[in-house]
C-alpha cells in the first residue's frame, strides 16, 4: 500500500523510503563519511561518495572501457555513443543528451543569469563562465603550454595558441577554401566574399567589416592618437603612421 508524505504530500512506495524521504523536510543526515565528515540523508550516498576517497570505478562502459563511480554517470555516458537526447527544449526545440544541459541552454532564451560575481557583480548563467570570469580578477592561468610554458586562463584560449605551435587551421573558408586557425578569423574573412559591414560609424554612417576598423576610423572624429614616438614625442592616430615615422629616425 502506497505512503503518503504529511509534509508534501508525496506518495512512497515503501516505509524506508519514507523515512528517506522526511529527511529532506527534518534535514537530519545520520550517515557521516569517516574521512571528511560529509553528511548524507541515506547509506546509499555515503556508498557512492566513499568512491571519491577510494577511486573505485565499478560501473564500465561496454564500449569504450571507460570506468565511472556512479551507475547514473554511466548511463549518461552512453549516450556519447548512442546519440540519445532525451531533454527537448521546449522554446526551440532544442534536444540535450542531460537534464542539467537542457536547464543551461533554456538561460539562453530566458535571459537568467543566477551566477554573481562577489567582486564586480557581474552575472553569468553558467557556473563554468563565472569561474573563467573570476581569474580576470585573480589573475590565475591554470592552463599551461607544453611546448613553450605560455600560460592562460581558459582552456578555449590554450588551444588557439597551441595552433601557432603545430600549425592547425581547422576552420576553412566554403568560398575559396583559405583555412583559419580561430574561427572569428573565418568570420571576418567571410565578410570579403559577402560584401557585409556590420561596424557602422555613428558620426558620418560609414560602415566597416571589422570592429578594428571602425576604431581606427573613429580617431578621424575624434583627433585621438594614441600611438607615440618615444624618441620625439610626436604622437599617430595609427601603429602603421608609427612605424613609418620611425623610420625617419
Amino acid at each position: 500500500m502506497p505512503l503518503i508524505c504529511e509534509v508534501c504530500a508525496k506518495v512512497i512506495t515503501t516505509e524506508k523510503g519514507l523515512r528517506v524521504h522526511l529527511r529532506t523536510h527534518t534535514g537530519e543526515k545520520p550517515f557521516e563519511c569517516a574521512m571528511c565528515n560529509k553528511k548524507f540523508t541515506d547509506s546509499g550516498n555515503l556508498h557512492v561518495h566513499l568512491r571519491t576517497h577510494t577511486g573505485e570505478k565499478p560501473f564500465e562502459c561496454t564500449v569504450c572501457s571507460k570506468k565511472c563511480s556512479e551507475a547514473g554517470k554511466l548511463r549518461l555516458h552512453l549516450r556519447t555513443h548512442t546519440g540519445v537526447k532525451p531533454f527537448e527544449c521546449t522554446v526551440c526545440s532544442k534536444k540535450c543528451s542531460q537534464a542539467g544541459e537542457l536547464r543551461r541552454h533554456l538561460r539562453t532564451h530566458t535571459g537568467e543569469k543566477p551566477f554573481e560575481c562577489t567582486v564586480c557583480s557581474k552575472k553569468c548563467s553558467q557556473a563554468g563562465e563565472l569561474r573563467r570570469h573570476l581569474r580576470t580578477h585573480t589573475g590565475e592561468k591554470p592552463f599551461e603550454c607544453t611546448v613553450c610554458s605560455k600560460k592562460f586562463s581558459n582552456s578555449g584560449n590554450l588551444r588557439r595558441h597551441l595552433r601557432t605551435h603545430t600549425g592547425e587551421k581547422p576552420f576553412e573558408c566554403t568560398v575559396c577554401n583559405k583555412k583559419f586557425a580561430v574561427s572569428g578569423d573565418l568570420r571576418v574573412h567571410l565578410r570579403t566574399h559577402t560584401g557585409e559591414k556590420p561596424f557602422e560609424c555613428t558620426v558620418c554612417n560609414k560602415k566597416f567589416s571589422r570592429a578594428e576598423e571602425l576604431r581606427r576610423h573613429l580617431r578621424t572624429h575624434t583627433g585621438e592618437k594614441p600611438f607615440e614616438c618615444t624618441l620625439c614625442n610626436k604622437k599617430f592616430s595609427t601603429s602603421v603612421y608609427l612605424r613609418g615615422h620611425l623610420r625617419t629616425h
